[in-house]
C-alpha cells in the first residue's frame, strides 16, 4: 500500500469530518462485540494519514502536535476506540522521529511498514505485577542472550491495539548483573509471540487492549533500540509527556461532544404527549446546554493554550498534567450532566449516550491518573519537588 498524498487543511477538516460520521454508524456494533473495528483503520490508511508524525524528509506529512489534537479529537467523536489505537501510533513515530539511540535499519523497517503496508505500532509497557512504569519499578519482561541472540519473555496486558499491530516497543530489562532498562522494538509477528484476549472493560471495548505474550522470542540485535541504566530513565523528554496527556485530552474532549450532539438531537425530537412540543423548548434544558457548552469551551480554551505553550516549547510537564486532569473531568461531567437531566433513555443500550458515558469515565484510568497529576502541581506550588 503506498503513502496517499497529504491533503490540503481544508480537505483535511472534510476528510476527518466524513471519517468520524462513518465511525459513529459503527461504533455500537463494535461496542457490542468488543472487537478492534479494523474497516476505521482501513479508512484511516485509505486517507493516508498513517503517516501524519513521519517526518516529510521519511516520507511523512511532517505532522506535530496541533495535528495529532486535531485528528484525534475529531476521530474520536465518531470512535473513541480507533481514535486512540491511531493516536498512539502517531505518539510512538513522533518518539522515533526524535530518537537518537535507535538502530537506522530498525528506524527505517518501522517507517516503511508504516507508509508502505499501514503498519501499526504502539508501546506495550504495562505488566501483571508491575503496574503502569510511570509509577516506577522494574519490568518482569526480560531479555536474555542465549548463544549470542536476544530473547524476550514476559507479558504486557492493557496492549492498545494488540491484534491490529506490526509492531510492540516494549518495556524490558535485561538480566544482566546490571540491568538496562528500556524499550525493544518487536515485530508481533514473530515465532513466539501471542495474544490472550483478556480485555473485557466497560468501556473503550474496542481498543482490542488484551494481553500480548513473549515466549522465548528470538530478536535481531537491531530490536534493543534503546537501553540505558534506569535511573537514565528518571527524566523524561517534557515534550513526549505533553504529547501524550494532550493526546489523552483532546480524545475524551471528543466523546463529550459526540454526547453533547447526540443530546441535542434528542431534545429536539423528543415531544412528551403532556407537553405537546419538543423538550428543547423548556428553559430547564436550555440551561442544561449551557452548563454542557461552558464545560466545552473551558475544555477548548485549555487544549488551545497548552497547544501554544508547547509549541513554544515553554509548557512544563505538571502543568500538562493538571490540564489532561481539567479537561477530562470536565469531559465526564458533560456527559454526566446530559445522563441524569434525561433519565431511563440515557441508560439504555440502544442509546448512544449510555455507550458515551462508559467511555468518558475511561479517561481516568489513563496516564497521568488524578492523583500523580494533582499531588505533582502541588509539590511544585509549594517548592517541594526540586
Amino acid at each position: 500500500m503506498n503513502a496517499t498524498p497529504s491533503p490540503a487543511p481544508a480537505q483535511t477538516k472534510a476528510v476527518l469530518a466524513d471519517l468520524a460520521t462513518r465511525f459513529a454508524q459503527r461504533a455500537a456494533a463494535y461496542d457490542r462485540s468488543g472487537e478492534i473495528a479494523t474497516d476505521n483503520l482501513d479508512d484511516v490508511r485509505a486517507a493516508g494519514l498513517l503517516g501524519l508524525t513521519i517526518a516529510r524528509a521519511d516520507g511523512g506529512l511532517g505532522g506535530g502536535l496541533r495535528q495529532i489534537v486535531e485528528v484525534i479529537g475529531t476521530l474520536a467523536k465518531g470512535d473513541p476506540t480507533t481514535a486512540l489505537i491511531v493516536g498512539m501510533h502517531y505518539l510512538q513515530h513522533a518518539v522515533i522521529a526524535k530518537a537518537t539511540n535507535w538502530p537506522q535499519a530498525a528506524r527505517r523497517q518501522v517507517i516503511e511498514t508504516a507508509l508502505h503496508e499501514g503498519a501499526l505500532i504502539n508501546a506495550l509497557r504495562v505488566e501483571p505485577e508491575l503496574g503502569t512504569p510511570s509509577r516506577g519499578g522494574l519490568p518482569g519482561t526480560r531479555i536474555t542472550w542465549v548463544d549470542g541472540k536476544p530473547r524476550l519473555n514476559g507479558r504486557k496486558i492493557y496492549s492498545t491495539g494488540s491484534t491490529a499491530l506490526r509492531w510492540g516497543t516494549v518495556w524490558a530489562a535485561t538480566d544482566e548483573a546490571t540491568p538496562r532498562v528500556g524499550q525493544v522494538l518487536v515485530d508481533l509477528t514473530l515465532p513466539g509471540v501471542s495474544i490472550e484476549r483478556s480485555w473485557n472493560q466497560m468501556g473503550m471495548r474496542a481498543t482490542g487492549s488484551h494481553t500480548v505474550v513473549f515466549d522465548n522470542v528470538e530478536l535481531p540485535d537491531t530490536a534493543l533500540v534503546d537501553l540505558r541504566a534506569p535511573e537514565e530513565w528518571h527524566t523524561r523528554d517534557g515534550s513526549l509527556v505533553v504529547g501524550h496527556v494532550l493526546a489523552i485530552a483532546c480524545l475524551y474532549d471528543g466523546v463529550a461532544r459526540a454526547a453533547r450532539d447526540w443530546l441535542i438531537t434528542f431534545l429536539h425530537e423528543r415531544v412528551p404527549t403532556a407537553l405537546g412540543k419538543p423538550l428543547a423548548t423548556l428553559p430547564r434544558f436550555q440551561t442544561l446546554l449551557g452548563e454542557i457548552d461552558a464545560l466545552l469551551m473551558v475544555n477548548e480554551s485549555l487544549i488551545e493554550t497548552a497547544l501554544t505553550k508547547a509549541e513554544s516549547g515553554h509548557y512544563p510537564p505538571h502543568e500538562a498534567n493538571l490540564a489532561k486532569y481539567v479537561v477530562t473531568e470536565n469531559a465526564i461531567k458533560s456527559v454526566e450532566l446530559g445522563l441524569a437531566a434525561i433519565g431511563n433513555p440515557a441508560l439504555s443500550q440502544d442509546s448512544p449516550l449510555e455507550r458515551h458515558y462508559r467511555n468518558v469515565l475511561c479517561a481516568r484510568i489513563h496516564t497521568p491518573q488524578a492523583d500523580v497529576a494533582l499531588a505533582a502541581a502541588g509539590k511544585v506550588a509549594l517548592d517541594t519537588g526540586r
